[in-house]
C-alpha cells in the first residue's frame, strides 16, 4: 500500500539529506504524551528495577491523578511519581503545623506548654480540626512560611485565610518534612523530632490507613492523614508515613486526587504502600507463617477541614 507524504514532509526529508526517508509518520498529528512513570534507583541490585514494577502494577488501571515519594536510607532507594505536582494538603498539613511549633518554641529556647501539647496530641492523634485551627491562627502564616524557608520545601504554599487544609503541598516537601523528622538536623531538636514521631504513632486505629497498609509486624509505623472532597478534582486522599525496623528506615508519600470515593483512593493508596513493604522488607517463605502485615481499618476515618462553600 503505498502513503501518501504530505509536501511538508518531503521538505523535511530534502533538508535532513540525501537518502533519509520520512516515514509518513512524521506529518501525522503528535500522539498524547505518555503518563509520568514511576522512576526508582537503589544502591541494592534489582530493588529499583522491582520496585518500580510493582509499583508500576499496584496503580494499573487506577483512576486518578497519584503522585508517589520513597526513601529508604539504609538501602539508598529512592522512587518518585509527580514528585512536584502540587495538591490541596486537607489534615496532611497538621504534621508541618506541629513541626512549625516546635521549630519556632526552639528559636525562642523553650518547651511547649501545657496548652500546645494539648492541641498538639488533638491535632495529631485524632486529626482534630478546631485544635490545628487555633494553632494555625498562633503561629500565623509568616511562621509557617519561615519554617517551610528553613526546612527547604519550597513548593509548599500555605492556605489563605486561615484555610489551612487548602496548603498546596508535593511529594517533594512531604518526603523532605518526613526526612527532618527522622533524622539529626538544624531545624528541629532531637526531643522536637521524637515529640512529633511518638504523636504519628499513636494516631487512633480508625485513622491508621493508608501507608501503613502492608507494614511488618517488625516495623514501627508513624503516619499521618487527610482526605478532602471539593467540586473540582473529587477526593483528595493523602498518606505520609515513615517506618523503622528489620534494618530499614524509610518514609512514604502517597498523595491522589481525582478519586470518585473516598475509599477508593485510600485502596489506591494502600495498594501502593503494600508492594512498597513487600518489596524493602520481604518475607521469607520459610517464616511467612510468623511474620504479620499490618492490616489497617477497613472503616477509614478522618478529619475533613472547612473549606470555602464554593470550592
Amino acid at each position: 500500500m503505498t502513503h501518501r507524504i504530505s509536501r511538508r514532509a518531503r521538505v523535511l526529508a530534502a533538508g535532513l539529506g540525501a537518502g533519509v526517508i520520512v516515514p509518513f509518520a512524521a506529518a501525522a498529528a503528535p500522539a498524547a504524551a505518555a503518563a509520568p512513570q514511576v522512576s526508582c534507583t537503589s544502591s541494592k541490585t534489582g530493588l529499583a528495577a522491582k520496585l518500580q514494577r510493582d509499583i508500576t502494577t499496584a496503580l494499573n488501571g487506577r483512576a486518578g491523578t497519584v503522585a508517589v515519594g520513597l526513601y529508604d536510607r539504609s538501602t539508598k532507594t529512592t522512587c518518585t511519581l509527580r514528585s512536584s505536582t502540587a495538591y490541596d494538603s486537607a489534615s496532611v498539613v497538621k504534621a508541618t503545623v506541629l513541626a512549625t511549633l516546635l521549630w519556632d518554641a526552639k528559636k525562642h529556647n523553650r518547651y511547649l506548654t501545657t496548652r500546645e501539647q494539648s492541641l498538639a496530641t488533638a491535632m495529631i492523634t485524632k486529626s482534630d480540626n478546631n485544635a490545628t485551627s487555633t494553632l494555625w491562627k498562633q503561629l500565623g502564616v509568616t511562621k509557617v512560611k519561615g519554617f517551610l524557608a528553613a526546612a527547604g520545601m519550597t513548593q509548599t504554599k500555605p492556605g489563605a485565610n486561615n484555610y489551612w487544609g487548602l496548603t498546596q503541598i508535593t511529594v517533594r516537601d512531604e518526603q523532605k518534612l518526613l526526612a527532618l523528622l527522622t533524622a539529626k538536623n538544624s531545624v528541629l531538636s532531637d526531643n522536637a523530632r521524637a515529640y512529633e514521631l511518638k504523636l504519628m504513632g499513636k494516631v487512633i486505629s480508625s485513622q491508621r490507613w493508608g501507608t501503613p497498609a502492608g507494614a511488618p509486624s517488625s516495623v514501627a509505623v508513624h503516619v499521618k492523614n487527610g482526605w478532602l472532597s471539593r467540586a473540582t478534582h473529587g477526593w483528595r486522599v493523602h498518606s505520609i508515613g515513615t517506618f523503622n525496623g528489620a534494618g530499614h528506615d524509610y518514609m512514604i508519600t502517597v498523595l491522589t486526587q481525582d478519586n470518585s470515593t473516598m475509599q477508593y483512593g485510600v485502596n489506591t493508596i494502600q495498594a501502593v504502600a503494600k508492594a512498597i513493604h513487600k518489596d524493602l522488607v520481604p518475607t521469607p517463605s520459610t517464616t511467612s507463617a510468623s511474620v504479620l502485615r499490618y492490616v489497617p481499618t477497613t472503616n477509614p476515618q478522618e478529619a475533613i477541614p472547612a473549606v470555602p462553600s464554593a470550592g
